[in-house]
Protein backbone atom coordinates (compact mmCIF):
# COMPACT_ATOMS: atom_id res chain seq x y z
CA UNK A 1 0.00 0.00 0.00
CA UNK A 2 1.42 3.33 -0.90
CA UNK A 3 1.18 6.45 1.38
CA UNK A 4 -0.46 9.26 0.10
CA UNK A 5 1.40 12.71 -0.15
CA UNK A 6 1.31 14.91 2.61
CA UNK A 7 -0.67 18.42 1.86
CA UNK A 8 0.36 21.84 3.31
CA UNK A 9 -1.99 24.35 2.88
CA UNK A 10 -0.44 28.20 2.80
CA UNK A 11 -3.16 30.66 3.34
CA UNK A 12 -2.17 34.43 2.81
CA UNK A 13 -4.24 37.38 3.84
CA UNK A 14 -2.38 40.46 4.16
CA UNK A 15 -1.06 42.60 1.32
CA UNK A 16 1.88 43.63 3.67
CA UNK A 17 4.98 43.24 1.13
CA UNK A 18 7.31 42.09 4.16
CA UNK A 19 4.79 39.00 4.34
CA UNK A 20 4.51 38.03 0.77
CA UNK A 21 7.70 35.94 0.73
CA UNK A 22 7.16 33.19 3.04
CA UNK A 23 4.02 31.46 1.74
CA UNK A 24 5.75 31.25 -1.95
CA UNK A 25 9.54 30.60 -0.29
CA UNK A 26 7.57 27.56 1.85
CA UNK A 27 5.54 26.23 -1.01
CA UNK A 28 8.79 26.04 -3.42
CA UNK A 29 10.39 23.98 -0.25
CA UNK A 30 7.45 22.12 0.26
CA UNK A 31 7.54 20.68 -3.51
CA UNK A 32 11.39 19.85 -3.18
CA UNK A 33 10.56 17.81 -0.32
CA UNK A 34 7.87 15.60 -2.41
CA UNK A 35 5.09 17.65 -0.45
CA UNK A 36 1.55 19.01 -1.74
CA UNK A 37 1.42 22.64 -1.91
CA UNK A 38 -0.81 24.68 -2.05
CA UNK A 39 -1.42 28.82 -1.86
CA UNK A 40 -4.72 30.25 -1.31
CA UNK A 41 -5.04 33.63 -1.42
CA UNK A 42 -7.63 35.36 1.26
CA UNK A 43 -9.24 39.10 1.87
CA UNK A 44 -6.59 42.05 1.29
CA UNK A 45 -4.06 39.34 -0.23
CA UNK A 46 -6.04 40.06 -3.38
CA UNK A 47 -4.69 42.88 -3.65
CA UNK A 48 -1.10 41.52 -4.67
CA UNK A 49 -3.12 39.39 -7.55
CA UNK A 50 -3.84 42.36 -9.26
CA UNK A 51 -2.13 42.73 -12.65
CA UNK A 52 0.96 44.77 -11.95
CA UNK A 53 1.18 44.99 -8.33
CA UNK A 54 3.22 41.50 -7.80
CA UNK A 55 5.61 43.20 -10.10
CA UNK A 56 6.37 46.15 -7.57
CA UNK A 57 7.58 43.86 -4.83
CA UNK A 58 10.74 43.07 -4.46
CA UNK A 59 12.56 42.95 -1.00
CA UNK A 60 16.49 42.65 -0.63
CA UNK A 61 17.71 40.17 -2.83
CA UNK A 62 14.48 38.44 -3.45
CA UNK A 63 12.90 38.11 -7.24
CA UNK A 64 9.64 40.16 -7.49
CA UNK A 65 6.51 38.68 -6.24
CA UNK A 66 5.72 37.92 -9.82
CA UNK A 67 8.98 35.88 -10.47
CA UNK A 68 8.34 34.30 -7.37
CA UNK A 69 4.53 33.75 -8.41
CA UNK A 70 5.60 32.16 -11.76
CA UNK A 71 8.25 29.92 -10.04
CA UNK A 72 5.76 28.73 -7.31
CA UNK A 73 3.27 27.81 -10.20
CA UNK A 74 5.91 26.24 -12.64
CA UNK A 75 6.65 23.83 -9.80
CA UNK A 76 3.42 22.44 -9.67
CA UNK A 77 1.92 24.36 -6.56
CA UNK A 78 -1.81 25.01 -7.27
CA UNK A 79 -2.31 28.82 -6.47
CA UNK A 80 -5.53 30.16 -5.64
CA UNK A 81 -7.72 33.00 -5.15
CA UNK A 82 -11.07 33.80 -2.92
CA UNK A 83 -14.07 34.87 -5.14
CA UNK A 84 -16.02 36.44 -2.25
CA UNK A 85 -13.03 38.35 -1.22
CA UNK A 86 -12.42 39.71 -4.96
CA UNK A 87 -16.41 40.78 -4.74
CA UNK A 88 -15.83 41.80 -1.00
CA UNK A 89 -12.89 44.62 -3.05
CA UNK A 90 -15.27 45.46 -5.62
CA UNK A 91 -13.65 43.61 -8.51
CA UNK A 92 -16.06 42.54 -10.48
CA UNK A 93 -14.45 42.86 -13.68
CA UNK A 94 -10.42 42.41 -12.19
CA UNK A 95 -8.58 39.93 -13.92
CA UNK A 96 -5.85 38.40 -11.55
CA UNK A 97 -2.48 37.47 -12.71
CA UNK A 98 -2.35 34.12 -14.99
CA UNK A 99 -0.84 31.68 -12.00
CA UNK A 100 -3.88 31.82 -9.66
CA UNK A 101 -7.10 30.28 -10.37
CA UNK A 102 -10.37 32.13 -8.87
CA UNK A 103 -12.50 29.64 -6.88
CA UNK A 104 -15.35 29.92 -4.09
CA UNK A 105 -14.97 30.93 -0.74
CA UNK A 106 -16.12 26.83 -0.01
CA UNK A 107 -12.84 25.57 -1.13
CA UNK A 108 -10.96 27.01 1.72
CA UNK A 109 -12.61 25.14 4.12
CA UNK A 110 -12.45 21.77 1.86
CA UNK A 111 -8.63 22.82 1.48
CA UNK A 112 -8.15 23.29 5.02
CA UNK A 113 -10.10 19.80 6.09
CA UNK A 114 -8.10 17.81 3.90
CA UNK A 115 -4.41 19.41 4.49
CA UNK A 116 -1.94 17.86 6.63
CA UNK A 117 -1.07 20.86 7.73
CA UNK A 118 -2.50 25.19 7.51
CA UNK A 119 -0.14 28.08 7.74
CA UNK A 120 -1.47 31.20 7.62
CA UNK A 121 0.38 34.83 6.53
Amino acid sequence: MSEEKKTILYVQTSDDPERQYSPLVLAQIAKAMDLEAIVYYLGQGLRVLEPGSAEKIRLGTFPSIADMLKETASQGVKIYACEASKQMLGWDTVELVESCEIVGAATLNDLALDADATMWF
